[in-house]
């Protein structure tokens, strides 16, 4: 079993994805309280720690990672900063701190690292970021390349692009590089996703599947539950429910006459999920974006199934809380993808030296 850390951990998207792959988290780090209680729901091993990453000494780092055989560090250092939805100012204080991921891999020298965040961070500050994490790692020993992926090409049903960086320790893997894991050749669209989830619309029991499971999408995110959990819905105004209903599938705020444009002015406002795409990016604040044919925002169970998590993953917290630990996470399947990748290259090193 090969042992990771996972910094900036969130509700554990990202290991849970390395999990499936065949890795072993032995210790996940955040500061943010409910999604460590989530994280620690969702593990045999409550090994999330609500703690705040500058506090943990260089000399902690060194001997749990010796302790506990640490092969890898995986993680997505908080990125509002880079946002490109955000102001994306350079002097945002969150920018630094990936500083403390390369502090984490240069104290640990794992043989493997993957950095996640979004695409902002490739070209703000005229590529300044990319450039330092580059170079950073490079300088530590590491073969570092760094790619854009879109989660759809994975099996999500949604259209997340995030950057990852990759190094392989040089001692470990010689002049080899990494390897991104090829897209599929197909996708995954918010129907296929959705559409064996009861009605809620129609008052149907949010918590019983209204079919058998339709594909094979279904079948993975079903395969360790019975019940639906975190699938309470959101209650609109009349007036709100009037306006989502006028949108058609696929639709936006553009789709409606033009009076109600000074309700919310923008283009992406209102925008109702295509049933035949896979979904635009789930984002934390989740109200600007509906179901493809019922007339409300997704459930935190729907946009959890956008991000790929299995339905027996549990969210703990506020709805408020449970929404925002699903829109920072990173999609279990994507991540999956990458661990799957980084294991064929020690399966190949493992062959080399027969």
């Amino acid at each position: 079993m090969k042992n990771i850390i996972d910094l900036f951990c969130g509700c554990g998207g990202f290991s849970r994805g390395f999990e499936d792959a065949g890795f072993h988290t032995v210790l996940a780090i955040d500061n943010w309280k409910d999604a460590i209680i989530t994280f620690n729901k969702n593990h045999q091993s409550p090994v999330g720690v609500t703690r705040d990453i500058y506090d943990f000494t260089n000399e902690e780092i060194k001997s749990f990672a010796k302790q506990n055989h640490v092969v890898g560090i995986i993680g997505g250092p908080p990125c509002q900063g880079f946002s490109m939805v955000g102001k994306r100012e350079a002097t945002d204080e969150r920018n630094t701190l990936y500083l403390q991921y390369v502090r984490f891999v240069e104290q640990i020298k794992p043989e493997f690292f993957v950095l996640e965040n979004v695409k902002g961070l490739l070209t703000l500050n005229k590529g300044y970021f990319r450039k330092d994490i580059y170079e950073r790692f490079s300088n530590l020993g590491y073969n570092v390349t760094v790619e854009t992926l879109r989660a759809c090409d994975y099996g999500v049903p949604q259209k997340r692009e995030r950057v990852f960086f990759v190094g392989l320790k040089k001692d470990k893997f010689h002049d080899q590089f990494f390897q991104y894991p090829t897209p599929l050749n197909y996708f995954v669209s918010t129907e296929e996703a959705l559409s064996d989830l009861p009605s809620l619309d129609q008052m149907e029991d949010s918590t019983k599947y209204k079919t058998e499971p339709l594909n094979d999408f279904q079948k993975l995110m079903r395969r360790s539950s019975k019940v639906i959990k975190n699938n309470d819905v959101t209650l609109h105004t009349e007036q709100t429910k009037k306006i989502i209903s006028m949108i058609p599938d696929g639709g936006n705020i553009k789709s409606l006459p033009q009076e109600y444009y000074k309700i919310r002015n923008y283009s992406s406002a209102f925008k109702r999920m295509n049933s035949k795409e896979p979904s635009t990016t789930i984002d934390c604040g989740h109200r600007n974006y509906f179901h493809y044919k019922e007339n409300r925002i997704p459930t935190v169970r729907e946009s959890a199934r956008i991000q790929s998590f299995p339905d027996d993953f549990e969210f703990v917290g506020t709805k408020t809380s449970q929404y925002t630990q699903v829109g920072n996470a990173v999609p279990p399947l994507l991540a999956e993808s990458v661990g799957k990748a980084i294991l064929d290259i020690y399966d190949e090193l493992e062959k080399g030296n027969d």
